[in-house]
């Protein structure tokens, strides 16, 4: 099925290798390439950060590897840090304009309090001038772009460096293999360049809740409801439900066993943590309505829920609304269903159903998907197997619908 395109979008997140003396990976620095030329914004920061979080597990990122983010002085405040790991995140902060002493100090406020929750911070080589001797002492990493200073001023910068913050130099744009050798002896201890990796680009399908529908969370958070109006507002938007399973089941967060609940998935992520989240969803969505694909979704998943309600266990009924949830994941997302499903890393009956089409669940979505269809026949057969009336299948889909309506009201 083609994806409405207002409803997904595609990220493009380029990463190039940071290597040691020894040449072994010690990171990636990684570029918000959806930006194209354009500079750095709080939005594409947030945005790159979230699709970090979100890849988290993939071959963008690894347990063994650190990550260098570039950012504005702008972004170096928000909620957007809270969902990476500040272990193994560096935060590249750019110069000030016209390094400005009054900036410059206001900077430095902020830094400290990320530093202060164990993020690092890389500086450009500027960081070693006296205006910005205030910065020195946080700095972990310098890096320096070999091709545009003097090969003559190399070393005293690289001695400057450690004399007067201690940091790790690291030399960028590394192009030959006698450049790495010249730029080893000089002390340089990381290495960045074409000769090692030209930037790979990972391109990532995207989908963004309705403002509406995060406005919503947020304000249920905001007045401490409880888990199950939590739970209930975001179980009317697809694409909540999906972008929470995808977050709490991210390697950034660190947690040893699959998330297959969305009530599970609240209660470990606690009031605070989600509300900053949906603070960060309200402000990267595109309007305030829902679409069209995720609006069925919802239906679905809660037409499939009354459908089993005499039949199957609570845990079952949680099973079978995400099964209906996330059944248009490859229209919402432009990509194959197998490829939205790996993006959740779940397993078990949910998988099974959504990819092989097989298991308990079948007969209820086949019924919910037969609802939005025009053949009597197809109806009759799904009614059939599942031995319902006609009337309790239109009283489910009717309730589904007004359920579903109801948070955009």
């Amino acid at each position: 099925m083609e994806a409405d395109v207002s409803e997904v979008a595609s990220f493009s997140i380029a990463r190039q290798h940071i290597v040691d003396a020894d040449k072994s990976i010690v990171g990636y620095e990684l570029f918000n390439r959806t930006q194209g030329e354009r500079e750095h914004t709080l939005a594409s920061d947030v945005s790159l950060v979230l699709n970090v979080m979100a890849q988290s597990g993939t071959k963008l990122v690894n347990a063994q590897a650190d990550l260098f983010l570039n950012v504005t002085h702008e972004s170096l405040t928000g909620s957007h840090w809270d969902f990476l790991v500040p272990q193994r995140t560096i935060i590249e902060v750019p110069p000030v304009a016209q390094h400005d002493p009054a900036t410059i100090e206001e900077s430095r406020l902020k830094l400290m309090t990320l530093r202060k929750r164990g993020f690092r911070l890389a500086f450009s080589h500027t960081v070693v001038a006296p205006v910005y001797k205030s910065w020195q002492g946080i700095a972990d990493f310098v890096k320096v772009d070999v091709r545009a200073i003097d090969p003559a001023k190399l070393k005293p910068l690289v001695d400057a460096i450690q004399n007067r913050t201690g940091a790790i130099a690291v030399a960028e744009k590394v192009e030959s293999a006698a450049q790495f050798e010249i730029c080893r002896d000089m002390g340089f201890h990381f290495f960045q360049g074409y000769w090692f990796s030209r930037p790979e680009v990972v391109k990532s399908q995207v989908v963004s809740p309705s403002q509406a529908s995060a406005a919503h969370l947020f304000s249920k958070l905001r007045s401490e409801a409880d888990v199950d109006e939590v739970e209930l507002a975001i179980k009317k938007d697809a694409a909540l439900g999906f972008n929470l399973l995808r977050l709490i089941n991210s390697a950034g967060l660190g947690l040893r066993t699959k998330i297959t609940s969305i009530r599970q998935a609240v209660m470990l992520l606690g009031n605070e943590r989600l509300q900053r989240w949906a603070a960060m969803l309200m402000t990267a969505g595109v309007d305030g309505k829902p679409t069209l694909a995720g609006n069925m979704a919802v239906v679905r998943a809660k037409m499939m829920e009354l459908l089993g309600a005499k039949t199957l266990s609570p845990e079952e009924l949680e099973e079978a609304f995400l099964i209906g949830l996330f059944s248009l994941l490859d229209r919402m997302l432009g990509c194959t269903l197998a490829e939205a499903v790996s993006m959740l890393g779940l397993d078990g009956a949910i998988t099974e159903a959504l990819l092989k089409g097989t298991g308990k669940y079948m007969d209820l979505l086949a019924m919910a998907i037969a609802c939005e269809m025009e053949d009597a026949t197809v109806f009759a057969e799904a009614a059939q197997r599942l031995g319902l009336s006609y009337r309790d299948i239109n009283v489910a889909q009717m309730e589904a619908i007004i359920w579903a309506d109801a948070v955009y009201q």
